[in-house]
């Protein structure tokens, strides 16, 4: 049992260390920067790993992006609510469409509403409630297509049972 865990937490830490290493590679939209990578590691961690470790990368990822200064405190909201939902989607269904529906519902629209707050109270932006909608729904709608190409292919070359099994050996 605690082999597993060490197991699940050196993965999550991998997509950790990828989302970052990405991170230049962003889209500035205004005051924030679409990343689409995170979409691509929430999904795939939802498949691997389930919701908690999705939103525990994602925070990681985006707390030490806000350290290098590569990412925006909007990062939080968007990348975690998405992360969740997605990962509770394929945990209940294990359907990928729906789990790439649930990301761009967690961090298209619901984190582009909760990144209104963050903006306003805590960055002192003068923004439109639904001002991070659009650029979060391109950003995540972008990262859960390409999420699901990556998996929908490693299903045909039967990885994804395979790499399953060996994260319960």
């Amino acid at each position: 049992m605690k082999n597993l865990k060490v197991k699940k937490l050196v993965l999550a830490a991998m997509f950790v260390a990828v989302g970052v290493a990405l991170s230049p590679l962003n889209i500035p939209l205004g005051v924030a920067k679409c990343f689409p990578t995170q979409h691509i590691i929430n999904v795939l961690l939802a498949v691997f790993l389930g919701p908690a470790y999705g939103v525990g990368a994602a925070f990681a990822t985006s707390l030490i992006r806000n350290i290098l200064g590569t990412g925006t405190l909007l990062a939080f909201p968007g990348s975690m609510v998405g992360a969740f939902l997605c990962g509770m989607a394929y945990k209940y269904t294990k359907m990928l469409w729906t789990t790439c529906i649930f990301e761009v519902i967690g961090t298209g629209i619901i984190g582009g509403i909760l990144a209104f707050p963050v903006a306003s109270l805590i960055m002192s932006k003068d923004v439109a409630m639904f001002a991070f909608v659009i650029p979060f729904l391109v950003s995540t709608a972008g990262g859960s297509l390409i999420a699901a190409f990556l998996i929908f292919s490693m299903e045909k070359m039967k990885l994804i049972n395979m790499l399953k099994h060996q994260m319960e050996v």
